[in-house]
């Protein structure tokens, strides 16, 4: 099997999980308390991972910039778990990629082709489909 399949569908299993654990735990605990705890073992399991690997622990002012700016993006999305139902929250919030290739678009310049706008035309119509 090719890798980024298998590890595309490990990552869409594991967040599908994180994201019961994560409602479950802004239920039972303060939403940002849960997501303190959340993050600080994401952290130290990407801290093991560096350690077992050869990973480069050098880290540029830009570099550690952007990783901080998307820990707080991803901090800000969890606490949204806790705010609505679990069902309407993660469907949309799995549309991230709907983001960045807007994104891509609008900031990075990438080219606007048929196929990319029929790609996000459609996800936009499954998340009127998934909501309904």
């Amino acid at each position: 099997m090719y890798s980024g399949i298998l590890f595309g569908l490990i990552t869409m299993t594991s967040w599908g999980i994180w994201i019961i654990f994560g409602n479950g735990a802004s239920q039972s605990i303060d939403p940002r308390t849960a997501a303190a705890i959340t993050y600080l073992v994401a952290g130290l399991l990407a801290l093991g991972s560096i350690v077992v690997s050869d990973a480069s622990i050098a880290v540029t002012a830009r570099g550690g910039l952007l990783a901080s700016a998307a820990g707080s993006f991803a901090g800000i999305g969890h606490i949204g778990f806790s705010q609505a139902s679990t069902t309407l929250v993660s469907t949309l919030g799995a549309m991230y990629f709907v983001v960045a290739a807007v994104l891509g678009i609008v900031v990075l310049g990438d080219e606007v082709t048929i196929t990319r706008f029929a790609g996000i035309a459609f996800a936009c119509l499954s998340i009127v489909l998934l909501t309904r």
